[in-house]
Formats: structure tokens, C-alpha cells, sequence
């Protein structure tokens, strides 16, 4: 309000830079609230060791606890434990989900020398259905879509057979999805005409 009393134009006030954690995407103070601290503190030592050194010091860590009772501290302690087993069990469990989960290549015969091929499974992988369609529409040059399976999982049809092509492709370009988790199945039933 000075400038103004001066005749100069009012101060404008400064946006601030704000640092995002690359593991929890929460700002660094608040990453002790995201459950992965451990792996936060890591990313913020090799990105931002000022910040780091701010944050994470003994000085700052004493100054932190001193105000604490006691009883605080040791719930604190307690909380960042369960939070931190809690975080690691969950990317365990994520982990065996994934190397679990299969993705099934069927080629199905939809009458006389007609194919579709129909791909289930991807979610557990972490693709996005309907991106994946679109981008195998483009590479087969044909019609791709998704559709609801019987079982109500959502799996992507793509028109012709390009099952072997398909296998090679997800191996090689999406590479998020192991080798051994992909199953070729061929359906010979044929499906009724709508």
C-alpha cells in the first residue's frame, strides 16, 4: 500500500514455487502423510538436497520432536510404521496382482473365413482400454473397439485375425506386460449373426 500512497502502481504479489514430490506427488512437508516417507525422503535427497537438508536434518528433526510430548512421539513413531508397512504390503499385493494377472489373444471365427480378435486382461497391467483400442485400430488399419465381456470385464475387439501380430506388438511396444502372462487361445465356435 506504500506504492499507492507514492502515486506508483500497487505491488503485485509473487506466485511462489511450489515443489511437488515425484514419488507421492504431495509437497515434500507433507509427505509423511502419503505412507511412502522412505521412498519420498530418497527422491528428495537426489532432486532437492537443499530442501532435503531443510526438511530432514537432525537440527529440524530435534526442533520437529522437541515440541512433542512424549506420548505424541511415540504415537507418531508408531503411525509412521503402520504407515509404512501398510504402504509396502499394498505394492507387494500390486506386485503379485500383476504377475499374476494374464491377458488372453483369442482369435475368434465369426462366420465362414471371418475372424475378430478379442483381448482381455490389460487393466491388471495398467493400460488404458480405450487408448489402446484407438492405437490398435491405427496399427492394424481396421476396426477396434471395447466391448463388455459376458463376465462384465471390459476386453477390446479389434476385426481380423492379428493375433500373432497382437502377441508381438504388446511384447515389444508395451513392454508392461511379461511374456509369459499373454495366452493365444483360439475359439472356433461361431457366434450368432444379430
Amino acid at each position: 500500500m506504500a506504492d499507492v500512497a507514492e502515486g506508483g502502481p500497487p505491488a503485485e504479489p509473487q506466485a511462489r514455487h511450489i515443489i511437488y514430490c515425484g514419488v507421492c506427488t504431495l509437497p515434500p512437508e507433507y509427505c509423511e502423510f502419503g505412507g511412502t516417507t522412505k521412498k519420498c525422503e530418497e527422491w528428495l535427497k537426489e532432486s532437492h538436497p537443499d530442501m532435503h537438508e531443510r526438511l530432514y536434518s537432525e537440527e529440524a528433526l530435534n526442533a520437529n520432536l522437541s515440541s512433542l510430548s512424549v506420548s505424541a512421539r511415540e504415537r507418531a513413531a508408531k503411525d509412521a510404521a503402520k504407515k509404512e508397512a501398510k504402504a509396502a504390503l499394498a505394492e507387494t499385493r500390486d506386485a503379485e496382482r500383476k504377475a499374476a494377472a494374464k491377458v488372453q489373444i483369442k482369435r475368434v471365427e465369426r462366420n465362414k473365413r471371418k475372424y475378430v480378435t478379442v483381448i482381455s486382461g490389460l487393466e491388471a497391467h495398467g493400460l488404458d482400454n480405450k487408448k489402446l483400442a484407438k492405437e490398435l485400430g491405427k496399427k492394424f488399419a481396421t476396426g477396434s473397439s471395447v466391448t463388455k465381456s459376458p463376465t462384465g470385464s471390459e476386453e477390446i475387439t479389434v476385426q481380423g485375425d492379428v493375433s500373432d501380430d497382437l502377441f508381438e506388438w504388446l511384447v515389444e511396444v508395451h513392454g508392461k506386460v511379461p511374456e509369459e502372462n499373454i495366452e493365444l487361445i483360439e475359439d472356433k465356435k461361431k457366434k450368432g449373426s444379430s
